[in-house]
């Protein structure tokens, strides 16, 4: 004899809105092939992100400061009609994104109260390699 086998329907979780407050944190990751940016609240919910690679450049053409500026300023211009008035930047890495995403923040019409660089530095090296036995 068969047995009747049920299905089983989860509900998913309505995704709910993040609260968007005056004051936020801007996180731009720069390395040398593309440039990421992230806007959260105070809290660090995730209010957006941009990449230049998101922005429709590609190949070299992702790594260009120009690249940067644009994919920070369209974010940024999106955010701040969701209600951000304020943001703290915190910038990471070595690329050539760093300077001319700050700029395109400040083109975005918003204010920018503090920048800080948390690019990680190593503060010992690496292990030596181990001494040749002859």
């Amino acid at each position: 004899m068969a047995t009747k086998q049920t299905k089983k329907t989860t509900k998913t979780k309505k995704k709910t809105s993040v609260v968007v407050g005056d004051l936020g944190r801007v996180y731009v990751t720069s390395t040398f092939n593309n440039t990421l940016i992230t806007v959260t609240n105070d809290k660090g919910d995730t209010l957006g992100w941009s990449s230049s690679g998101h922005k429709g450049f590609k190949g070299a053409r992702k790594s260009t400061p120009y690249a940067a500026s644009l994919a920070a300023e369209e974010l940024l211009r999106k955010i701040i009609a969701k209600g951000l008035k304020a943001v703290d930047v915190f910038i990471k890495g070595p690329g050539n994104g760093r300077e001319s995403s700050l700029r395109g923040i400040k083109a975005a019409g918003i204010t920018i109260n503090s920048i800080s660089d948390i690019t990680p530095m190593p503060h010992n090296g690496p292990r030596a390699k181990n001494k040749r036995r002859v």
